[in-house]
């Protein structure tokens, strides 16, 4: 890899700045504070060693080299992203996770698995087995037998 990296952190900031031309509303996208936004753009410019944006009466406009840094800074965190997704994707791809209760798992569910994944070579199953109700969002699970 050619060179050294601005941090990230300060990238991101730097990159949703320009795409609000807004400090506050950057923060609020990222979850930060505007003083912590600033504070990344400020670090950035210094790592850099040139201004990024003017401050004018409490508007962000960008500098020249701030518009000429703004869309390669952009494609690459969207290719990070993107290359991101696609690699969780990969790795789940195929991949079914139930959950069931212990009793249900272990009388009937568990006793067919081996059929099914006889007949269905491309699934892999993952049984979560557990007796409290299952919130899909933290989980990871496809769905749940009750």
């Amino acid at each position: 890899m050619a060179g050294r990296l601005p941090p990230l952190s300060a990238l991101r900031a730097f990159e949703a700045a320009t795409r609000h031309l807004s400090f506050t509303q950057a923060a609020a996208e990222l979850f930060m504070t505007q003083a912590a936004i600033s504070h990344q753009i400020k670090t950035l410019e210094e790592w850099l060693g040139l201004k990024l944006f003017r401050r004018i009466n409490r508007r962000q406009l960008l500098t020249d080299e701030g518009q000429a840094y703004m869309a390669p800074i952009r494609d690459a965190l969207y290719r990070i992203a993107t290359a991101t997704d696609r690699l969780k994707r990969s790795d789940t791809e195929g991949l079914l996770t139930a959950s069931a209760m212990t009793s249900f798992a272990a009388i009937w569910l568990l006793p067919r698995l081996d059929q099914f994944s006889r007949l269905h070579l491309e699934i892999d199953i993952r049984v979560d087995v557990r007796d409290d109700l299952t919130d899909f969002s933290r989980d990871g699970v496809d769905f749940t037998l009750r």
